[in-house]
């Protein structure tokens, strides 16, 4: 798991790649939680993300708590089609904004 982060605008934007599971997903929280603050708009890039395990739904979950009870937004672009299908199954991505791609993504943070 490696996960990058540069600034667009007021939006920082985190590149997430690899896979997401019980090993890294602590790490990626807390890695993702360091831009947490009030307002906080963040894009969670995981166009590369090629595996996410239970471990990692539950990081995005409370990444998302962490962030909207700061009263900021998140929203998640490049899902793969499996990652949406499983989140979409348990019931986790009723709780996200969801784009297909960056420009949208942004957009939908700047609206």
């Amino acid at each position: 798991m490696q996960i990058t982060d540069t600034k667009i605008g007021d939006v920082t934007v985190l590149k997430m790649a690899g896979e997401i599971d019980g090993s890294n997903a602590p790490q990626a929280q807390q890695r993702v939680l360091e831009h947490v603050g009030p307002g906080a708009a963040l894009l969670l890039d995981m166009s590369d993300v090629t595996y996410m395990s239970s471990a990692g739904l539950r990081m995005l979950l409370s990444t998302y708590r962490s962030v909207t009870g700061a009263g900021g937004r998140m929203v998640l672009v490049g899902l793969s089609e499996d990652i949406e299908d499983t989140m979409s199954a348990t019931g986790f991505l009723s709780f996200f904004a969801c784009q297909h791609t960056l420009d949208e993504g942004l957009a939908a943070l700047n609206s």
